[in-house]
């Protein structure tokens, strides 16, 4: 019993600085935590500042970012059916303009945390997949706006012409392209998620492309899913893109297992 006490007294309890504390964090620890939490700090604080500025910035230049949401819907005449509801859709299209511009230094600011407590190995495979998921972001908004959004404005203007007359709410048009915007740009994510689960060892490629019929099934559901318009060739050419983009992923990690 005596043994097993001195064993806690040595092992358990360090010599402590202050004798009035009975159990004490060491002072090199509480340096360290210390500093992550500061380092955490700093880094949130400046990202929101750059947050903060980028939504400004687009703010004052709302006019143009307006024209550009609006380019895609040919022949529309838009509406404001409520007082205000033009100034609060520029505060949202501002905002969502902020985030995706400012987006890379928050990723940034987000590596370089992180990056001290990971090992070679860690890094050089998160700096060409952190880089590659940007890229596919961008290429997913890209292809949202030039095909998938034009597509879908195209069938709804041609769908009812002969019957209503088009006049949209500018707040309800914008909710409709940012959602359909993101999701692509989140949908385009694909391989990247692919290339995790082979590096990890939980899917191997070849084991990927041997159920591309179920790959099928799926990526028409979740093209149904985030796409918000009803019309066929809009989810047809997000599951064609998804698709394409699942191919390729396995194909990668085919190449990296050899």
């Amino acid at each position: 019993m005596e043994r097993k006490i001195r064993y806690l007294k040595t092992n358990l309890v360090k010599p402590l600085k202050n004798p009035l504390v009975s159990l004490s964090i060491d002072d090199d620890d509480v340096m360290v935590l210390s500093e992550h939490i500061e380092e955490f700090s700093q880094r949130l604080v400046f990202s929101l500042c750059i947050l903060i500025t980028a939504t400004i910035a687009c703010f004052t230049d709302i006019r143009q970012i307006v024209k550009l949401f609006q380019a895609p819907a040919i022949g529309i005449k838009f509406l404001q059916f409520a007082p205000g509801e033009y100034f609060f859709a520029s505060i949202k299209i501002a905002l969502f303009c902020g985030i995706l511009i400012s987006s890379p230094i928050i990723i940034y600011q987000i590596f370089l945390y992180v990056l001290p407590g990971m090992t070679k190995k860690e890094r050089d495979v998160l700096l060409p997949m952190t880089i590659g998921s940007g890229l596919l972001f961008v290429v997913g908004l890209n292809f949202s706006y030039f095909f998938l959004v034009p597509v879908a404005l195209k069938f709804f203007i041609s769908y009812g012409s002969e019957v209503v007359e088009p006049f949209w709410s500018f707040d309800q048009y914008f909710d409709f392209i940012a959602v359909l915007i993101f999701t692509t740009g989140l949908s385009f994510q694909v391989p990247v998620i692919q290339i995790i689960l082979g590096l990890l060892g939980i899917v191997s490629g070849k084991k990927m492309l041997s159920v591309w019929k179920y790959v099928i099934v799926v990526s028409t559901i979740i093209a149904a899913i985030i796409t918000p318009s009803t019309d066929p060739v809009t989810q047809i050419l997000m599951a064609s893109a998804l698709l394409t983009l699942y191919i390729g992923g396995s194909s990668v990690v085919i190449l990296l297992e050899k």
